[in-house]
């Protein structure tokens, strides 16, 4: 069949019949190696070229990349397999407004707030999360693939912020080993029983460590918000001494450097921090007693005044 007899559509025309963002479907061309970007225009590669597209020339419109109408069936079982879900999709499947969902999902540390709009981060990525921006506008925005859904810290946080916390299955949660219970980096209660949360703080937190009281009252006294003993927003199942929300700052105390399975558990959670690029501060014992000097210049690089 020629180019006379053959039909052929634009890439907005295709975006319509598929029901996707024309965006959304350039962004799926090009994953799938059909289009490239060169300079600010999209070009057809030569696996583009395979399926029979073609350009085309209108006479106000300028240059165009032309598809075969055959493709939307090639493509629709494709794109089904692959549907992102922007924020409005993300706030009707769990039934809150989608004003908030952006917010959580900041919180989670999968999305950051930019000067327009939002970005993804890496964790927000290795999730799933790809990021776009308004064909018009220029405005960036994140939307996921369908596995979100079930992200468990994603459900946990929602279901927290709508008051409707749940059990979950013994079978989604990640356990650690009893041989690994040396520092509080996974919800096993070993490490509970052995190392009692019984120093109370001046904002009322129960911690587990003399050194760990003296930080707690040291943000709390610099009128710094924290969380004590916050889960990681990641698969794996593991928990921070401290978490900072402005910033999304995590502090971690390391208390027992001659234990060697201590050491090895700290490296394992130090690679999680440096695998999804957390903001990450270390205190050691030589730091407790010169807190004043310290944490406020290592917050100061984050963007944190600590006076």
């Amino acid at each position: 069949m020629n180019e006379m007899t053959q039909k052929y559509v634009s890439t907005s025309a295709l975006a319509k019949e598929l029901k996707l963002q024309v965006k959304d479907l350039f962004a799926n061309l090009q994953e799938k190696g059909l289009i490239s970007r060169e300079d600010e225009n999209w070009v057809l590669t030569d696996q583009g070229k395979a399926t029979g597209a073609i350009l085309k020339t209108h006479p106000q419109h300028g240059t165009y990349i032309a598809w075969e109408e055959s493709i939307k069936d090639q493509l629709s079982s494709i794109l089904e397999e692959h549907k992102l879900l922007n924020v409005t999709a993300l706030s009707q499947h769990f039934s809150i407004s989608k004003f908030r969902m952006n917010p959580i999902l900041s919180e989670l540390g999968l999305i950051q707030k930019s000067v327009k709009g939002w970005t993804v981060t890496r964790l927000g990525e290795s999730l799933g999360g790809q990021q776009f921006e308004h064909s018009q506008t220029g405005i960036p925005s994140v939307s996921w693939n369908a596995s979100i859904l079930t992200n468990k810290r994603l459900i946990e946080t929602i279901q927290s912020v709508q008051g409707n916390v749940t059990e979950i299955p013994n079978s989604e949660i990640e356990t650690t080993s009893k041989e690994n219970e040396t520092k509080p980096i996974s919800n096993n209660i070993g490490f509970r029983d052995k190392f009692e949360a019984k120093h109370r703080t001046a904002d009322g937190h129960y911690v587990r460590s003399r050194a760990e009281m003296l930080i707690d009252n040291w943000l709390y006294m610099s009128e710094i918000v924290h969380a004590y003993e916050r889960k990681l927003p990641v698969e794996e199942d593991l928990y921070c001494d401290f978490y900072l929300p402005v910033g999304k700052v995590y502090i971690e105390y390391w208390g027992m450097e001659n234990d060697e399975r201590y050491k090895e558990r700290k490296k394992a959670k130090l690679d999680i921090y440096n695998k999804y690029g957390f903001k990450l501060i270390e205190l050691e014992d030589s730091d407790i007693q010169n807190l004043d000097d310290i944490l406020p210049k290592k917050l100061l690089k984050f963007g944190i005044q600590a006076y």
